[in-house]
């Protein structure tokens, strides 16, 4: 399987898994031609961007490991322009997911917030 198709999948648990604690998806691996954000949700009035970091084995360590100080300097820019694309004013955060497989399954290891 292709790394895109890797990453989709690992990006629809996470969607299933939000959507399942109370999340009204917004969107899916929304691009523009200067950015993109795996996932968009809202709960409770606050609009959630989620980078979804999938690893093949936990041999690599978690996908969280992966965000650097650029990575999430490019998610806080990345929120930006969805928010001025959407005209949204209202409060928003970054989620990160970390996303494994058991060889069949795409499993959601944890979700957190970051700064």
């Amino acid at each position: 399987m292709k790394t895109t198709a890797r990453g989709n999948q690992a990006e629809t648990a996470v969607a299933q898994q939000l959507a399942h604690e109370g999340y009204e998806i917004i969107a899916q691996n929304w691009k523009t031609s200067r950015c993109e954000i795996d996932v968009v949700a809202r709960k409770r009035g606050i609009v959630y961007f989620v980078e979804v970091k999938y690893r093949g084995s936990m041999a690599q360590g978690t996908g969280l490991d992966y965000i650097t100080p650029s990575k999430l300097r490019r998610l806080h820019f990345s929120a930006r322009v969805w928010n001025q694309h959407h005209g949204w004013e209202g409060d928003w955060r970054i989620l990160a997911a970390a996303v494994t497989t058991d060889g069949q399954d795409y499993i959601v290891q944890e979700i957190i917030e970051l700064e």
